[in-house]
């Protein structure tokens, strides 16, 4: 069963379209590195306009493999400008083990 590694960062409401820009923009920065880390399963990065939160949701065959991202130098350096212009991340990250799922019927 995969460890399913959840980033939430939040902001002000006035922010938050700037903030989905940068999120966007982060996705040339960051894809090479991360499709090549060892275990990677799924990586989804998502908004919730409603809560003014912004998600990374990724999918990884253990939670070791889910810690390489706790040091990857480029996700460090985007995480120290989105909290330079006011982000508010949750911390600590989480990294569930999954206890079962529920896949559909086709």
């Amino acid at each position: 069963m995969p460890t399913v590694r959840v980033s939430v960062m939040r902001c002000d409401p006035n922010q938050f379209a700037e903030f989905r820009q940068m999120m966007a923009e982060s996705l040339d920065v960051l894809a090479p590195g991360i499709r090549q880390m060892r275990g990677l399963i799924h990586f989804y990065s998502g908004e919730d306009e409603a809560s003014h939160a912004l998600a990374q949701v990724s999918l990884w065959r253990t939670p070791e493999d889910a810690k390489q991202l706790d040091t990857f130098q480029p996700m460090l350096d985007l995480g120290k400008v989105f909290t330079s212009k006011g982000a508010r991340f949750e911390r600590p990250i989480m990294n569930y083990v999954s206890s079962w799922e529920i896949v559909p019927n086709h």
